[in-house]
């Protein structure tokens, strides 16, 4: 299961944030500027938080912000914004936030694939820590190229890397 890119354009390091709102636009920038999407996908994923809820903060200081795909969508790709202060959500368990990754995609199947590719990246337990204290585009990149590698790994026979 491949990851939608992310370009160092899509990483924002350090961001503030007053809310949960302002934390997900920062994902929604990011995303926007690496051109993944057009600003008004950030505004749906915040429609999203609206309707349903906090569901989004998957892990104790994790956001995965998104939406459906749509015509503001140009191709899929994650965005990555480590907050300086966290921020909270409103999950009773994971609050308060210190990591949101943006996920835009095309269609409903690449969600689904995209989705079990990050649960690869954050089954290893320093993942969201790595992504906090992260200092460069390439160390969060960086992340995300181990899980990748560690599921390749998995899948190809050669046994998970620990």
């Amino acid at each position: 299961m491949t990851l939608p890119p992310l370009p160092d354009d899509a990483v924002i390091l350090a961001a503030r944030a007053d809310d949960w709102r302002a934390a997900v636009r920062e994902a929604g920038r990011g995303l926007a500027r690496s051109g993944a999407t057009r600003e008004g996908y950030a505004d749906r994923m915040i429609a999203v938080l609206e309707e349903f809820g906090a569901y989004i903060v998957i892990a104790p200081g994790l956001a995965l912000a998104h939406a459906r795909p749509g015509p503001d969508v140009v191709r899929s790709g994650l965005a990555v914004v480590t907050l300086a202060e966290p921020v909270a959500f409103g999950h009773p368990h994971n609050d308060p936030v210190r990591v949101v990754v943006g996920l835009a995609v095309s269609n409903a199947e690449e969600h689904v694939a995209s989705v079990a590719g990050l649960a690869n990246v954050f089954n290893e337990r320093s993942a969201i820590d790595r992504l906090a204290g992260a200092r460069s585009a390439a160390d969060v990149i960086a992340v995300f190229d181990e899980g990748a590698e560690a599921r390749r790994e998995a899948t190809d026979g050669t046994g998970a890397a620990s």
